[in-house]
């Protein structure tokens, strides 16, 4: 599926990808809906609805991935509403194995999120996730997202990796597009981000619904 002689450099997405979608699922889609309703004094149904339309208007955009911006828009602690399941941010099952195998093999780990920077501290916080990577970006530094060919750019240019050597891991289809289209080499999708939802069919890319399939090839393969 992949040569991995000819990777140095792997750039993992976040949410999805090292860590279980369901609780971004249902957060954004029962969690916040229920407290906005609450707030705001509309029934459930409406609340929902409205987000949802909201949130199709802005996806893709660094508004969409923006905790500031939902906050304004909502009147909501987004922070803080978070905290109230925080419980439900956890690693994917098979994360763990797949990420100190990576690490062992000498290879560059790089996670690449579009989450933004409270978001991310927030699961660090619950799942130390960082101590299995040499580098975390969200794209919120750079001010666009994965979904931009100007991200790819500036990621480039600040961390160096080279794009023939570089594996790039993501759950969504438009953003392993994205990186495509810019020139990465190795790419992977995760038919299976949500733990709690069916796993896609997808056909435009390498795909595995559980890393332990990667890992005899990983530790065949170590960078020197």
């Amino acid at each position: 599926m992949l040569d991995w002689s000819k990777i140095s450099t792997v750039l993992l997405d976040m949410d999805g990808t090292i860590l279980d979608l369901h609780f971004d699922t249902h957060f954004w889609l029962h969690h916040l809906p229920q407290r906005y309703s609450e707030l705001h004094n509309v029934n459930l149904a409406e609340a929902k609805q409205s987000l949802v339309d909201h949130y199709q208007r802005v996806e893709g955009t660094i508004d969409w991935y923006c905790l500031d911006y939902w906050a304004e828009q909502t009147q909501l602690s987004i922070t803080d509403l978070k905290r109230e399941v925080q419980h439900l941010i956890q690693l994917r099952i098979d994360a763990h194995d797949f990420l100190c195998a990576l690490k062992s093999s000498g290879r560059d780990i790089v996670l690449v999120t579009n989450a933004h920077p409270d978001s991310l501290a927030l699961k660090i916080e619950r799942t130390q996730l960082d101590k299995y990577f040499d580098t975390l970006y969200s794209t919120h530094e750079f001010g666009v997202t994965k979904e931009s060919q100007l991200l790819w750019q500036r990621l480039q240019e600040k961390h160096g990796f080279v794009l023939e050597q570089t594996l790039f891991v993501d759950d969504s289809i438009t953003i392993l597009d994205s990186a495509k289209k810019y020139g990465f080499e190795h790419l992977l999708a995760v038919a299976n981000p949500d733990s709690q939802q069916d796993s896609r069919v997808i056909n435009q890319y390498p795909s595995i619904t559980d890393y332990s399939e990667l890992l005899a090839d990983i530790k065949a393969t170590p960078q020197h």
